[in-house]
């Protein structure tokens, strides 16, 4: 803790092996705002850094301050500053083709806050949240902590997401697209003539004036969603997750369930998805 104002950052180091959601659970119990809306998510704090990971309207790079990383080339400690790590969704400058593998990730810094900071506006997330406290007898945004939302975001992921110690997946498997709104006005025309004129696409509107529109949508309404290839899956919860159905898939398998849903996707909506996972 770097500054005792209640509005400072608070500047929190964490190793690049530290698991990201112990992370979390850590922050919310000391109180720290930030974080607890990417509760969850499998992996560690060095790999989140790299991939910029995100979930219900937060991503990884809003709350990093620093990355620290042994610049393997030059035989040198580095440190880059948020705005030096390119980040992008689900990108950053260390998955860049001319550097990647360069930098190892050994620390990152995060500026987390002591005050209030609910983000509650991605899905059904307020939602759930104010659900979750009237029947835990308080409906008060005050009462509102990282804790509480942690708890709800976690109750969410194990509802609809395979659990990693038991089931084999890679998580979101594809990135969502995001369009031109002159693109996804033909989506949506194409979805009220199949499914009514009251239907409504799934999308979440850019300030650039783009458009993101789900990849679990879309490979959904072509008919993926709990269909098996061999050992490979696509998840019945949620179909931006592939999984190793059996324990025993094969790589073939995966890639070419991959490759299948990817055509089917641009057959149908003129979209071609594109993996969030690293093939390696």
């Amino acid at each position: 803790i770097l500054d005792d104002d209640q509005c400072a950052p608070v500047l929190v180091s964490v190793g690049a092996g530290v698991v990201f959601d112990d992370f979390c659970d850590w922050a919310a119990k000391v109180g720290l705002w930030g974080v607890e809306n990417l509760s969850y998510i499998p992996g560690e704090v060095g790999a989140s850094a790299v991939q910029n990971i995100g979930a219900y309207g937060v991503e990884v790079k809003d709350v990093i301050h620093t990355v620290y990383c042994y610049d393997t080339l030059e035989e040198e400690f580095v440190k880059f500053d948020v705005s030096e790590c390119g980040y992008g969704y689900r990108d950053s400058i260390f998955k860049n083709p001319e550097v990647k593998g360069r930098y190892v990730v050994t620390h990152v810094v995060f500026a987390l806050s002591r005050e209030a900071q609910p983000k509650l506006n991605y899905g059904h997330l307020k939602d759930a949240v104010y659900s979750h406290s009237e029947r835990n007898g308080s409906s008060d945004e005050k009462a509102l902590t990282p804790s509480l939302i942690r708890k709800v975001i976690i109750k969410i992921r194990q509802e609809k997401l395979p659990e990693p110690s038991v089931v084999g997946s890679a998580g979101s498997f594809f990135k969502n697209p995001v369009v031109p709104m002159e693109q996804f006005i033909k989506i949506e025309t194409a979805a009220k003539e199949e499914f009514g004129s009251d239907y409504k696409v799934p999308h979440y509107d850019l300030p650039d004036g783009m458009v993101k529109v789900p990849a679990a949508w879309m490979i959904e309404q072509c008919g993926w969603k709990g269909r098996r290839s061999g050992g490979a899956a696509v998840w019945d919860k949620q179909p931006l997750v592939l999984v190793n159905y059996t324990g025993e898939a094969y790589p073939e398998e995966i890639i070419g369930l991959e490759r299948r849903i990817i055509e089917s996707v641009k057959n149908k909506f003129g979209v071609e998805l594109h993996p969030e996972v690293d093939h390696i």
